[in-house]
């Protein structure tokens, strides 16, 4: 376990014994874990105080955990989360809010804060979070890193505390490509659909337009540095309506989250944060209606972007809007942002297609990610192709 926490990543519980094994893929390899993933031995809070002292200690380990201490792996503590994994900023109104080592001064992402603050601060060389609109993806781009949102489904979610089940994912974070794809290869088995050696590399403006003029310029380079390589992308329409996809997400998203924890915290009348306090309240207010109409929505669009990708196609996009959000902003402006990016990033959770965030730019001191959606049932074939884009990338145009 780790003495030294100097960005403020792991949840201070008493130490407890968690075996790994002594040989395996991912031996050598430290791992941290985010504080909705069930650890023998430990408890699981969820960002939440109520949860946690409802909680005691966990008599068996999250099976995706397991798998990843059986391949060697050595636990190192469980990580912050932001309050019950609904928030994209990292800040926890009861637990504090972790330091982004790669830009001190700016916020980390959430809600699989402590996890990526982990791995960006080499305190852990991979760490698990959970992604339902963007909890990884967020903070992968904020911090510098790989992460993945794999396909829906294809990983287990048993023993880990749920916000919104039709979107929930499990992912992981990594400095290097190398190791994020050993995770990879640990995890995912073999793929369903394997993308070819050179896959259709597709872009849309509308998605680009979402970032910032200077964001966007920087990711429209590097998507020209990529081209010698990878091949030029073609262009697209995704969505024409993307305020109506951000909208279907919400509300999906919404419903599900007030059926999982809106009996807790209206029994218990729980003291919420700034932020979750407004999304559970409109939570709670969505209409079965309104549930309705989004579904129909989200199938819309699930099988649009099937027909778009094929078996071979890949989708670049900003992973967010811009750099992370300064530290110091006020909860209007981090809200503004966040409602920004995910316009962005409820393609991936709508879809349920796996995502993987690649670092390909800085601006202002600050790292960038540059997103690759493929195919559902793709995830492996879509890791070897982002790390093969981030070594691309590196490549300066004279």
């Amino acid at each position: 376990m780790l003495v030294d926490d100097p960005f403020r990543c792991f949840v201070p519980y008493p130490e407890a014994p968690v075996k790994s094994a002594a040989t395996g893929p991912l031996a050598g390899l430290t791992l941290a874990v985010k504080d909705l993933f069930d650890v023998k031995g430990y408890p699981t809070g969820a960002g939440s105080p109520i949860v946690l002292a409802q909680s005691g200690i966990k008599a068996k380990t999250a099976p995706i955990v397991k798998t990843l201490l059986e391949a060697g792996a050595r636990f190192v503590g469980k990580t912050h989360t932001d309050e019950l994994a609904f928030s994209l900023n990292g800040k926890n109104a009861h637990f504090g809010a972790p330091i982004n080592p790669a830009a001190p001064e700016r916020i980390t992402g959430g809600s699989s804060s402590g996890s990526a603050a982990a791995v960006a601060g080499r305190l852990a060389d991979i760490a698990l979070g959970s992604d339902t609109g963007g909890s990884v993806r967020a903070p992968s781009s904020y911090c510098g890193l790989f992460g993945i949102r794999p396909s829906h489904g294809r990983l287990s979610l048993k023993r880990v505390w749920p916000l919104a089940q039709s979107f929930d994912t499990p992912g992981w974070f990594a400095r290097d490509g190398e190791v994020f794809a050993r995770v990879g290869d640990v995890l995912l088995g073999k793929d369903k659909v394997t993308l070819p050696e050179t896959p259709r590399l597709l872009m849309a403006d509308e998605l680009f337009a979402q970032a910032v003029p200077e964001a966007e310029t920087l990711l429209r380079n590097v998507v020209q540095r990529i081209v010698p390589q990878l091949g030029e992308p073609l262009s697209i329409t995704v969505a024409r309506d993307l305020d109506g996809l951000y909208w279907a997400s919400r509300r999906i998203q919404g419903r599900e989250a007030w059926l999982n924890d809106g009996p807790m915290i209206e029994r218990f009348g729980v003291p919420l944060g700034p932020g979750v306090t407004d999304r559970f309240a409109y939570a709670k207010a969505i209409t079965d209606a309104d549930f309705a109409k989004s579904e129909s929505v989200r199938k819309r669009f699930r099988t649009r972007l099937a027909k778009l990708l094929g078996s071979d196609g890949v989708l670049l996009l900003p992973t967010v809007p811009d750099i992370a959000p300064l530290a110091s902003a006020d909860e209007s402006e981090l809200d503004d942002f966040r409602n920004r990016a995910l316009r962005l990033l409820c393609l991936g959770g709508l879809s349920g297609f796996p995502q993987v965030s690649v670092p390909v730019a800085r601006r202002e001191g600050a790292p960038l990610g540059l997103s690759l959606i493929g195919p559902k049932g793709s995830d492996a074939s879509l890791i070897a192709l982002a790390v093969r884009l981030e070594r691309a990338a590196r490549i300066r145009i004279a």
